[in-house]
């Protein structure tokens, strides 16, 4: 149906590296194919290490280089996110498992997965934290999730068209 909207929601640690720049990699290809009205998107850490920092600045400059701007300031994950959110996605399997207990003990409603089931070149399921790695951490990461992202967003938006 015209209008449904789908809710998306990219979790990792301290939502400072993974996630905001899956979530800005997501919404800058919802704009490219001009579905912004289509998607809410956001993103969130397990943990509340960073509540209120900015994204990590070498994130910042690797999206940068490609064109994708980064900003926003973390928040933790909280129970209304898994009621909210028609997907949420983790970015490693620890975040995964933190998000299902939350979510259990909460009966939120979210589909639940990780980023890389989206990966059609993955060979693992976890999109690794480069914030101890150096800069070539940050551009694997950067590869692995705009790869995904768009695998992801081909998958939403037929079920999109099929609504």
């Amino acid at each position: 149906m015209p209008g449904t909207k789908l809710s998306i929601l990219f979790v990792c640690l301290g939502n400072i590296c993974r996630s905001p720049l899956a979530e800005s990699v997501f919404r800058h290809l919802v704009r490219q194919r001009g579905l912004e009205d289509r998607f809410e998107i956001d993103s969130a850490g397990t943990s509340g290490y960073h509540v209120g920092d900015p994204p990590d600045a070498r994130s910042v400059a690797t999206a940068s280089l490609r064109g994708i701007e980064v900003a926003g300031v973390s928040r933790q994950l909280v129970a209304e996110d898994l009621r909210r959110f028609d997907y949420v996605i983790a970015m490693d399997r620890e975040n995964l498992e933190q998000t299902r207990r939350l979510q259990k003990r909460t009966n939120g409603s979210a589909r639940i997965h990780l980023l890389r089931e989206w990966d059609p070149e993955g060979t693992d399921s976890d999109v690794p934290d480069p914030y101890y790695g150096g800069p070539r951490g940050f551009d694997d990461v950067h590869d692995i999730v705009e790869r995904s992202c768009e695998a992801l967003l081909d998958d939403l938006h037929s079920e999109l068209d099929r609504s």
